[in-house]
């Protein structure tokens, strides 16, 4: 069966007006799968006529700031455009940390919680969640979608997730950030895709503040990443997370530092770039 991926937000840290925060969607088998929740995910997720209430999981790579801003807004916005009082919860599953993360979210949004469910007969509790933790495993098993999870290299960010999505056949996997490791090479190995953040060294470097440069010693460079895509087989490699942004015209350059280390389909491109695998 096919996936769909939609990157929904290319961008890094800094604000971009043309790119979105880091986030993936995923569709397949008749589920939506949201893969972290950057600056702007819903507006995104809008324009591919995907809201909060028709996610049927939210997944969390990490707990970097660029990678959860907008957790509260996927929370609460699903939470008040849910009219079916049976609907399920909103799972969340991320790593150690992410119950807290939820937990303080919650709170952070206690005020605007109370004044809803005073104002509306038909709220009467607060947006329903499960949050699951994990740092490598199964983690989503609902046919014919299953979701398995294993540990990244991002350190000191620690743990840090990559997600492996498998529907009858098909096999895509979503490394978020990290330096090449054996645990995203063993998710990878023999899927149809991989999806990586990916940064470019030689522009970064070339900026003269030290905390910039930092971001090289715990990202994957652009020849990384397509390094990592060859050695697990994959067929498509699809690039995100672009840091700096991709100036216009300059595609086909990043483009071709990826072809040095893999020769398979390479995608890149601006937010609402959309990939069929399968």
């Amino acid at each position: 069966m096919a996936i769909e991926i939609t990157l929904l937000g290319t961008g890094s840290p800094i604000p971009d007006p043309h790119r979105a925060g880091p986030a993936t969607l995923v569709r397949t088998g008749g589920q939506t799968l949201l893969v972290d929740c950057g600056r702007g995910v819903l507006q995104r997720a809008a324009a591919v006529d995907v809201g909060a209430n028709n996610l049927d999981a939210l997944l969390l790579t990490h707990l970097h700031s660029d990678h959860i801003t907008d957790l509260g807004d996927v929370i609460i916005t699903r939470w008040v455009t849910t009219f079916d009082a049976q609907a399920a919860p909103l799972p969340i599953i991320g790593p150690p940390g992410t119950a807290e993360v939820v937990r303080a979210t919650l709170e952070a949004f206690g005020f605007d919680i109370g004044y809803r469910i005073a104002h509306h007969d038909d709220l009467t509790e607060p947006p329903p969640l499960e949050v699951h933790e994990y740092t490598e495993g199964p983690v989503w098993d609902r046919e014919p979608v299953r979701i398995t999870a294993a540990p990244t290299d991002h350190r000191p960010v620690e743990p840090t997730l990559g997600f492996r999505v498998d529907c009858e056949g098909t096999a895509v996997v979503l490394a978020g950030d990290t330096v090449p490791c054996a645990g995203l090479d063993d998710l990878s190995a023999g899927a149809d895709a991989l999806v990586h953040t990916v940064i470019r060294e030689d522009l970064v470097n070339q900026i003269p503040m030290q905390r910039f440069k930092d971001i090289c010693d715990y990202h994957s460079s652009v020849q990384q990443a397509a390094a990592t895509a060859a050695r697990a087989g994959v067929g498509t490699l699809i690039l995100t997370h672009y840091v700096p942004a991709i100036a216009p015209g300059q595609e086909e350059q990043w483009r071709q530092l990826a072809a040095t280390e893999f020769d398979g389909r390479i995608e890149l491109g601006d937010d609402l770039h959309r990939v069929q695998v399968g």
